[in-house]
């Protein structure tokens, strides 16, 4: 018997639950964007209307009014947005506990187990259709199929305040005429290279052969040629309210370009203050440290790189990055936006091996420092304690990563 997986998305999430707040904005293009003295004004999410000019998620707002003057923009109310997606979860609860939630305003369901309550996965997603609008006063587009891949793929196919099943007798009419890219996971990259391999629909992907995309993506191609097929077994997690961490990062927006590499290092340091902060906060340590960098052109680029040692200490984080940087850029551009991350996360007591060059002494003191000052900014705020290199650009550690959190909507980062 197949699984009955739903995939539900919440239609212009930030946007929708905006308007229900200012009614008045239901039949104006409206988007929420960030706070343009900042620097930080780009589209987050959009409603249908403002889409119908041609504004997409991630593009600046002033590209966005371009398009169409008359737009309404609204700040982001993230608490707001929390809420609502909360209130979705426990909708979807009260039909399965296997709900993986996927970005704020997405989440998977697996409701095999009982549908001998609930129905078949059409009608069990007409019931939370009908209770998400009843209830929370917006609406959700649904996927039903027996794959996650594929129930993604149904609540992509028609929107708004759709329904879509993708089954064994209609998958190969429905889902393999449609843009290789709109298979989850198939970013930039991978379709620019399927492309070139003349691999442009879907179907082409899945009847392409399995070693050819070996040969040319590595066991990425057995990945994706066993997605397009409709063949993910990746089960749906059991819903979790305290879901395991798998990387601590923060990136910012600078209020002004970066120019050269002592400007990069200071950006680094508030970063990795940051994050180090969190990760001891949550008791745990990361293996793995990665960068993101992107200029005035809006080219970007990621780095990462496996530690000796795990770690939560700002020295260590703040020389990973720092090298990866100088590594990696090579200056065309001044540097607009900035971020670190910590990845491969372990508890920060998990017992490690150490390494014999190491000095054990003295990172316990490095760490032991850092406690100090977590408990100092705790106390009397975050810019309490600073480095001596951020004096000297009081405007560019004006920011703080740590509490200035922005949450963007999965789509942002596809």
């Amino acid at each position: 018997m197949d699984r009955i997986i739903l995939h539900s998305d919440c239609n212009c999430f930030y946007a929708s639950v905006e308007c229900l707040y200012r009614p008045e904005l239901r039949d104006k293009p409206v988007a929420v964007g960030g706070d343009e003295k900042a620097r930080h004004g780009i589209v987050l999410a959009k409603n249908y209307i403002a889409k119908r000019y041609g504004i997409n998620t991630g593009e600046t707002l002033w590209q966005a009014r371009l398009k169409c003057p008359g737009l309404v923009v609204i700040k982001p109310d993230f608490k707001k947005y929390m809420r609502f997606s909360k209130l979705a979860r426990e909708i979807y609860l009260d039909f399965t506990d296997m709900v993986e939630p996927f970005g704020l305003d997405e989440a998977w369901l697996d409701c095999t187990g009982s549908a001998g309550i609930l129905g078949s996965g059409m009608e069990a997603a007409e019931k939370i259709s009908r209770r998400i609008k009843k209830e929370l006063g917006i609406t959700v587009s649904i996927g039903v199929s027996w794959n996650k891949i594929y129930a993604k793929l149904g609540s992509d196919y028609k929107k708004p305040d759709a329904i879509t099943e993708f089954n064994r007798c209609n998958y190969r009419s429905l889902i393999f005429p449609l843009p290789v890219e709109n298979l989850l996971y198939v970013g930039r990259a991978h379709k620019k290279r399927l492309r070139l391999l003349n691999i442009d629909t879907i179907g082409k992907l899945a009847l392409s052969d399995r070693e050819f995309l070996y040969k040319h993506f590595g066991k990425w191609g057995y990945v994706l040629h066993a997605f397009a097929n409709g063949l993910d077994i990746e089960p749906v997690k059991k819903y979790s309210s305290s879901a395991d961490i798998k990387s601590v990062g923060n990136s910012f927006t600078t209020p002004r370009d970066l120019t050269g590499d002592s400007e990069v290092f200071t950006a680094l340091a508030v970063l990795s203050e940051s994050v180090g902060a969190r990760l001891r906060e949550a008791g745990i340590k990361g293996g793995v440290v990665g960068i993101h960098v992107r200029d005035s052109g809006l080219f970007s680029f990621e780095r990462q790189r496996k530690l000796k040692l795990y770690t939560d200490i700002n020295d260590e984080i703040l020389n990973e990055a720092y090298s990866l940087f100088r590594e990696s850029c090579s200056w065309e551009k001044p540097v607009r936006s900035i971020g670190v991350r910590v990845s491969d996360i372990v508890q920060a007591d998990v017992p490690v091996q150490l390494d014999i060059f190491s000095n054990e002494s003295q990172r316990d003191k490095r760490h032991k420092l850092d406690m100090a000052l977590d408990s100092i900014r705790n106390r009397f705020g975050q810019k309490a304690v600073v480095r001596g290199t951020e004096l000297v650009d009081r405007t560019l550690c004006a920011v703080s990563p740590k509490t200035d959190n922005v949450i963007f909507p999965t789509a942002y980062f596809r």
